[in-house]
């Protein structure tokens, strides 16, 4: 693939978002985060996405559910399974 990559993207994950990504990473024998980054960011565009309400933050659209004691797990058994 000779695609010129020029911006760079900083994202900021909780040790469970990591953790899924990795797990995702090597189930699909990815050669890379940023290889398996990609490929999510490919499957979620293709599928559609919930638009944004006012006053919806980043953390909003977490991997995991946030309760007091903070991430929690998989916001739904299927989002488990599909990792």
């Amino acid at each position: 693939m000779s695609e010129v990559r020029g911006e760079r993207l900083q994202v900021m994950l909780s040790p469970e978002e990591l953790e899924a990504l990795d797990d995702f990473r090597f189930r699909h024998r990815m050669p890379t985060r940023a290889a398996a980054i990609r490929e999510l960011l490919k499957l979620g565009l293709s599928t559609g996405a919930t638009d944004g309400a006012s006053g919806v933050k980043s953390s909003d659209y977490g991997v995991f559910n946030r309760g007091p004691g903070g991430h929690k797990g998989p916001k739904t058994i299927a989002d488990a399974e599909e990792f």
